[in-house]
């Protein structure tokens, strides 16, 4: 008799990891019991058994806005389980911005804190929800609740490589938030490669305070820990104090390099805070040369920066046994195969590979590469090579060994606090305030955050609005990391001889407004 098929649903994986390690403390933070990979099992079983007795289907989206917390990983971990369709939403989202993402993911479940589900309640079940669920930042609400009084889900639900996992929405250049369809393959050959380069080795405690809505601290930090079995320090936000009292009980960080900025700007950090630390991974944005050389200087320590994106999770990484370069990101994870495509930024891209040592368009094929953007075909088909090489917008030129730098990115995209920001959203939010002519919206160098967002405005009328009336009309409309962190007026905005405006001289202009500041 041949023996059953293989269940590629992730969260075998992670039930076949907990089991190995039952006792073993899954989750310990202040002022909360420890939570065991037994106990987190059992948890993930009884939600996904609630879910279940919901009507909650394979192939169903499960939306959640909620604070970081355990029981928003029990819920990830549920949703795996059940087969359904994992859909996390930054927590600074509005109302008016979810919208979109109702409209287009159609959530079957909802979960969010109850004053927010009363906010978009109605909207949801237009749009064919079934279930709005409460959890609040404390981790109690309905959610909880349910789970605590359903029987197990014994089984789990039977996947194949490519069935979707997850819906992760990620900004775009040419139109609205999309949706990156990730499946439960690309999750886990992305999380087994990590675990491997990365050098994990079992009892190793990995200090998380990343927020959970995005691909770093959700599929990075949280897969590669499952599959390790090992122990976190969980935080529900980077706290520069209580990291600098964790850092001497941890091996590993993943963080984005604000973390690193933060900790060195403390007088007290010092390489006693680091003497059990394994290794410092950066990602989500560029980390600037200087912090790097800095972190070096004070810990002894040299950061692994990697490079990866929501659609395909991790791409190359600097090596875990070898030279880190400051402002490199290293080299194609294996299994992935990268290279530098045919002048992507030209007018004509005839699409061929360019020869080492020559910058271009960022292209990759492997595993990790997302199924396509939810529900919008022509831009999936837009964005993949006729060979399945992913386009992925950013420049880079790679060394005759393979180590990719990265030299900027497509379109304008801002990467702010490792978000992306897409420019033309803030745009037309600014062209509705009365008194404000033409507006540009650009990144520049920003110590803590990488890149910050500005705004270059040109006024109209005799009664302008000021700086800080433009940014209160922006704070009910956008979330806070979109919203400018200055504003300034001019007469009027560079442009070409075609009349674009040139927003490569905007940055060269503002480009030292946060020189040293933090």
């Amino acid at each position: 008799m041949a023996p059953p098929p293989a269940n590629a649903n992730l969260y075998a994986a992670f039930a076949e990891a907990f089991r190995r390690v039952p006792n073993q403390t899954a989750f310990q933070s202040p002022g909360v019991a420890p939570v065991t990979y037994g106990a987190l099992h059992d948890k993930a079983e009884r939600l996904a058994g609630a879910m279940v007795a919901a009507g909650i289907k394979p192939g169903d989206r499960v939306m959640v806005q909620a604070e970081k917390s355990i029981e928003q990983v029990v819920l990830y971990l549920a949703t795996l389980k059940a087969g359904a369709v994992y859909n996390p939403l930054n927590t600074a989202y509005t109302p008016s911005e979810l919208a979109h993402f109702i409209a287009d993911a159609e959530p079957r479940l909802v979960v969010a804190p109850a004053a927010r589900l009363a906010e978009i309640g109605t909207l949801a079940w237009h749009h064919g929800a079934t279930g709005l669920w409460s959890l609040e930042a404390d981790g109690s609400g309905e959610l909880t609740e349910r789970a605590r009084a359903s029987a197990p889900m014994a089984s789990t639900c039977l996947r194949e490589p490519d069935d979707l996992a997850s819906l992760i929405y990620t900004s775009g250049t040419t139109g609205r938030s999309k949706g990156a369809m990730l499946s439960h393959g690309n999750l886990a050959s992305n999380a087994r490669t990590l675990l491997d380069i990365w050098g994990f080795v079992p009892g190793e405690t990995l200090l998380h305070a990343l927020p959970i809505y995005h691909v770093h601290g959700l599929f990075v930090a949280l897969n590669t820990a499952f599959l390790n079995g090992s122990r976190m320090h969980w935080l529900d936000r980077f706290d520069v104090a209580r990291v600098l009292t964790l850092l001497p009980d941890s091996d590993v960080m993943m963080g984005v390099p604000t973390f690193y900025t933060r900790l060195l700007a403390e007088p007290v950090f010092a390489a006693d805070h680091c003497r059990r630390m394994r290794l410092f991974i950066s990602g989500s944005a560029p980390l600037l040369a200087e912090t790097h050389e800095a972190f070096t200087a004070r810990t002894g320590h040299r950061i692994l920066e990697r490079y990866g994106m929501t659609e395909t999770g991790m791409i190359t990484s600097n090596p875990l046994t070898g030279e880190r370069v400051a402002g490199s990101v290293g080299y194609a994870l294996p299994g992935v195969a990268v290279r530098i495509g045919g002048h992507y930024f030209a007018q004509a891209d005839d699409g061929r590979e360019l020869p080492r040592g020559e910058v271009g368009g960022v292209e990759l094929n492997g595993p990790n590469v997302f199924q396509g953007y939810w529900r919008l075909p022509d831009k999936t088909r837009a964005e993949f090579r006729p060979d399945g090489y992913f386009i992925t917008g950013d420049q880079g030129i790679m060394a005759p060994d393979g180590r990719l730098t990265l030299v900027g990115r497509a379109k304008d995209m801002i990467i702010s606090g490792g978000l992306n920001v897409y420019p033309a959203e803030i745009e037309q939010e600014l062209s509705t305030i009365a008194g404000i002519g033409e507006a540009a919206v650009v990144g520049v160098s920003h110590p803590d955050f990488g890149e910050a967002v500005i705004a270059v405005l040109t006024p109209v009328g005799a009664n302008p609005p000021d700086e800080a009336a433009i940014l209160a009309r922006l704070s009910g409309r956008l979330a806070k990391f979109k919203q400018p962190k200055r504003i300034f007026m001019v007469a009027e905005l560079p442009r070409n001889a075609m009349g674009k405006v040139q927003k490569a001289e905007l940055r060269k202009v503002y480009g030292e407004t946060f020189k040293g500041k933090s």
